[in-house]
Parts: structure tokens; C-alpha cells; sequence
């Protein structure tokens, strides 16, 4: 009799084990390792590349709190903003009782993220430095909010484009390429961010790529000195008019000589989601225009 309650009683733990969701574990990009005892449902994106991720995860509907310039897709505008990428609300993040917080790591957040951490609100650091880590990212999200399959599907066909992009793209002659963030000050992206890996991939060279900042301000002069084939400007819609003028004077540049001025909607590349694979593209499409450009040019002058 004993042995017979015995196995019952090992029967029903067993089932009680099974029927409990298995803890989730993922790495964020940090390299922290990230812990939940059940997928998150009230998630706060601090970050605009963030929350286009978890959209693209199948896990929009749990965003509770975003911040400023979180604008894409359009649900995520009637989303609850809890500040922007200087400055959050603690208070509102506390109220919203959040059971995961996917932050953007940067200076300003410095300041506030001890006593977020104080709160026992499990953190992932989000920041894909190669097109790569995105569809990883996509997954891992997928995890976390328990949204597997659209996940996976999202992270298909971004690697299906990225794969496409290498197949056409891979091997073509170098293009030196300056990309412009803002033109005052003159900011550009180093090699360690996600923009120069797109350059990379689509066969230019980034001729600041090597600065140890990741977001340096440099000068004209500079720019000159170090004379690209290519300048792409990556800065808002409303300020694409304004971007270029400066250069268009400089008839020295071999950028403006061959007319490789171009500007792309910076929203696709400057953000490290779903939407960057597009940018990507549209450099890959610049920088083939500009070897067309060199052979006419050099057919003109032989």
C-alpha cells in the first residue's frame, strides 16, 4: 500500500512539473544573462529601435510604456511615454508595474539605471552592433515574451534579405564612404555601430570607421582630406534638403564631382531594427550607383 501512495504521490509531482512553464533564460547584449519564470506580459521599451523589435516579435501588445520618437509602426504612437532618451520617469515606470524592461544602453541612462536595477525589474541591454544580431535579437525577444513562432518568422526573413544583400553585393569593388548623422556638427558612426557593418556588406569602406568614438563629431576639414567617393546622409525627412548643401560647393570633393550625394531616411538606418535591413539596401543601391558613376567617368576621360 505504502509503495502504491508513493508512486501516486511521484505521479502527481511529475504532472504539477509539467504543467509549470520552464524558465526562460536568454543573453542580452551585454552579455547578461536574462532570467523570467514565465513569458513577460507588461513590457517597457526604452528605446525606439526597441519597440519596432518587439513589434516585429509578435509582442507589441505587451509594451505598457515607451519613450519619445517610439513611432513606428504606427500602434506604437498611442503607446504611454514615460520619457525619452535623456531623462525617464521613475515614478510612471514604478506605476506601470512593469515585468521587464528592454533599455538602450547610453550615457544619460547611466545616471538613472541603479536605482531601476534596485527594483528588481529584470533588465536586457539592447544595442545590435552587426545586421546579424538582429534577427538573433527578434528570437530572444521571442522568448521572453513568450511569442515564438511570429518570432521566428520575422528573423527568417530578415536573413533571407541579409542573405540576398550578400549574394548581389559581396566581393564589389570598395567604395571609401562618409556617413553623415547630422551636418551641424558634422557627426558621424564609427565601425564598432550596425551602420558600418551595412557599409561593410554592401562593399564600402567607412574612412572614419577606425575613430574610437562611436558617434565622433569631425570637420570638413577632414572630410576633405580623407576626399570619399560617397557621402550618404542619414538625417530626418525634414532636414534632407539641408543636408547636403554644404558640400555641394565643394567641387573637390570626388564625392560631388561624381554626384554621389545621398541621403536616406534615417529612421531605417540609425535605429538597429527590423527596418534596417531597407537602409541597408538603399546603401547597397548608393554605392552601386557610384561605381557606375566611376566608369563613366573613367570611360569619359580615357
Amino acid at each position: 500500500m505504502t509503495g502504491i501512495l508513493f508512486t501516486i504521490s511521484l505521479f502527481i509531482l511529475q504532472v504539477a512539473q509539467a504543467a509549470q512553464p520552464l524558465a526562460i533564460s536568454v543573453t542580452d547584449d551585454m552579455g547578461n544573462t536574462v532570467r523570467l519564470s514565465r513569458p513577460a506580459q507588461r513590457v517597457i521599451s526604452l528605446s525606439p529601435h526597441v519597440t519596432e523589435l518587439i513589434f516585429a516579435a509578435g509582442g507589441g501588445a505587451k509594451i505598457v510604456g515607451t519613450v519619445s520618437y517610439s513611432d513606428y509602426p504606427a500602434a506604437a504612437k498611442e503607446i504611454p511615454r514615460i520619457g525619452d532618451n535623456r531623462l525617464v520617469d521613475m515614478e510612471r515606470i514604478m506605476a506601470l508595474k512593469p515585468d521587464l524592461l528592454v533599455v538602450w544602453m547610453h550615457g544619460a541612462f547611466d545616471k538613472q539605471q541603479e536605482r531601476l536595477r534596485q527594483s528588481g525589474i529584470p533588465f536586457f541591454f539592447s544595442e545590435p552592433h552587426r545586421l546579424a544580431q538582429v534577427p538573433e535579437t527578434l528570437q530572444k525577444f521571442g522568448s521572453l515574451l513568450g511569442t515564438e513562432a511570429q518570432a521566428q518568422q520575422a528573423a527568417a526573413e530578415f536573413r533571407q534579405q541579409l542573405q540576398q544583400l550578400q549574394s548581389l553585393y559581396g566581393g564589389k569593388p570598395i567604395v571609401r564612404t562618409f556617413y553623415q548623422v547630422w551636418h551641424q556638427p558634422l557627426y558621424t558612426l564609427n565601425d564598432r555601430h550596425i551602420v558600418s557593418d551595412a557599409i561593410r556588406l554592401c562593399g564600402g569602406e567607412n574612412i572614419f570607421g577606425r575613430l574610437t568614438t562611436i558617434a565622433p563629431v569631425v570637420s570638413m576639414e577632414a572630410v576633405l582630406q580623407e576626399n570619399p567617393e560617397a557621402i550618404i546622409s542619414s538625417e530626418s525627412p525634414d532636414q534632407r534638403s539641408n543636408s547636403m548643401t554644404q558640400w555641394k560647393a565643394l567641387t573637390t570633393l570626388l564625392a560631388v564631382r561624381n554626384q554621389n550625394l545621398v541621403t536616406i531616411n534615417g529612421d531605417l538606418m540609425n535605429r538597429p531594427g527590423p527596418r534596417i535591413i531597407d537602409g541597408a539596401r538603399a546603401i547597397c543601391e548608393a554605392l552601386e550607383q557610384a561605381r557606375q558613376h566611376r566608369q563613366s567617368t573613367q570611360k569619359g576621360t580615357s
